[in-house]
């Protein structure tokens, strides 16, 4: 059998491992934690959440959603997790990040196939097929050591968020509702509203405010999905208010009417103990951090569990180094999984450690690697990492601008987009319904 080593054991590294260890593949997963802990992580567990709790949209009707559909018709091991440990969070899918992180572990640990070894690697296997799984806080070891498989890495900066909690939030002035809730609904997102003045004020402080200083890092990229506030607010005055302040749907019960902004708070555990500041990623520094809470309507006298950071994502330049299998053009035994891919996102991470995982089990069984349909969300995916034009490749997530578009452009959005899900689903199952079952996804 060939010998199969995976190194990072994060979303796409357990999701790699177990869909080859359920196909009878054993596989060695390396994890450097508790050896060597990363800039943002801390968490012993494997597949530890770091930037969210939220693995984004649950409806098929969104790209995200569409995509966590797909994975589990392959009986996703993260999906299934997040399915357990998932806490109230609208209509997306959050999860208890400690009990997520606990019961994948566990998973993976008890699985007879699957061996796993804490510790660092700092060098590509010798032998053997590798999946480099390594996340985007890749150690500067092992990234000095694929320096010369992969020629210039590329890199951007990603943020987290503050958590606060629960107990010392103002319910008062926090109130309950899901945007464009129903009536009577009990929402599952905490709302704190501002006033123009408030806001004001707010705005004036974030951009006032001290940053961390970056530590000997290149000229920083941010990466649209994760902007910090304070580089929101530096776009401009009312940029937070329609952003992640926006207060559109959410009707204060004591005005009954809608504020100026709304800043949302997210349930970040199953017992709703600690609630987590949504669209608030920052590098200010955490006294800085801490004046700005207390300016929040309802936070003036929070506890803060946790301040947000910011911490280099690192990712190679994927449509020059990796074919749509994930795997690299001139070293066929060596397949990237995960954000140092080039995807962006947890769901994301987690697909391309399915695509790979499911790869290598055909490769290790004589069969011929497959390509997704590009109108599917594992398609698109594998398309983008492939085959983007762009001059400067740029991580992005699963969206439906990613598909090919319909022949009839004249429909209207919903319709569009339901068009795009009933088309992904035909496609999937029209493709690989004669395929052996060892790579054959779950049909109905």
């Amino acid at each position: 059998m060939t010998k199969i080593t995976i190194i990072g054991a994060g979303l796409a590294g357990c999701e790699a491992a177990w869909q080859l260890a359920q196909r009878q593949i054993p596989v060695t997963l390396y994890e450097m934690k508790p050896e060597r802990f990363s800039p943002a992580h801390t968490n012993p567990d494997l597949a530890e959440l770091v930037c969210s709790n939220s693995l984004r949209a649950e409806p098929p009707t969104n790209a995200a959603g569409l995509l966590k559909e797909e994975m589990r018709r392959f009986n996703s091991l993260i999906m299934a997790a997040a399915e357990k440990t998932r806490v109230a969070a609208g209509n997306a899918l959050a999860v208890d990040r400690a009990a997520f992180a606990r019961e994948i572990t566990e998973k993976i640990e008890a699985h007879p196939l699957i061996t796993t070894i804490r510790r660092e690697v700092t060098a590509l296997p010798e032998e053997g097929i590798v999946i480099i799984a390594s996340g985007p806080l890749t150690s500067e070891a092992l990234a000095s050591a694929l320096t010369p498989l992969l020629g210039e890495r590329l890199y951007f900066y990603d943020a987290t968020a503050p958590i606060v909690a629960a107990d010392s939030i103002d319910y008062a002035v926090a109130f309950r509702a899901n945007r464009y809730g129903e009536e009577g609904e009990v929402g599952d997102y905490l709302n704190c509203p501002m006033d123009e003045k408030q806001y004001s004020k707010f705005i004036e402080t974030v951009a006032e405010g001290d940053l961390v200083r970056s530590r000997n890092f290149e000229d920083e990229k941010v990466f649209e999905g994760c902007m910090p506030i304070e580089a929101m607010v530096a776009r401009g005055p009312l940029t937070l208010a329609f952003g992640p302040l926006k207060p559109r749907g959410l009707k204060d019960p004591r005005t009954g009417r809608e504020a100026y902004a709304t800043v949302q708070l997210r349930s970040e555990n199953a017992n709703n103990t600690m609630y987590n500041l949504v669209g608030f990623q920052t590098r200010l520094t955490f006294p800085w951090q801490e004046k700005i809470i207390r300016l929040i309507p309802g936070l003036e006298k929070a506890e803060i569990f946790r301040f947000g950071t910011m911490h280099r994502n690192t990712f190679i330049d994927a449509p020059r180094i990796l074919t749509p299998f994930f795997q690299h053009k001139k070293e066929s035994r060596v397949f990237f999984a995960g954000q140092i891919s080039g995807v962006e996102g947890y769901p994301e991470s987690t697909a391309s450690g399915l695509i790979v995982g499911l790869q290598i089990a055909a490769l290790v069984n004589n069969q011929e690697l497959f390509t997704f349909p590009n109108t599917t969300a594992l398609g698109a995916l594998s398309t983008h990492i492939s085959n983007d034009q762009s001059p400067n490749f740029q991580p992005m997530n699963i969206n439906f601008g990613l598909v090919p578009p319909l022949a009839d452009k004249k429909r209207r959005k919903r319709e569009r987009i339901e068009a795009y899900v009933e088309r992904a689903r035909r496609d999937l199952e029209g493709t690989f319904i004669n395929l052996p079952p060892l790579i054959r996804p779950n049909l109905p």
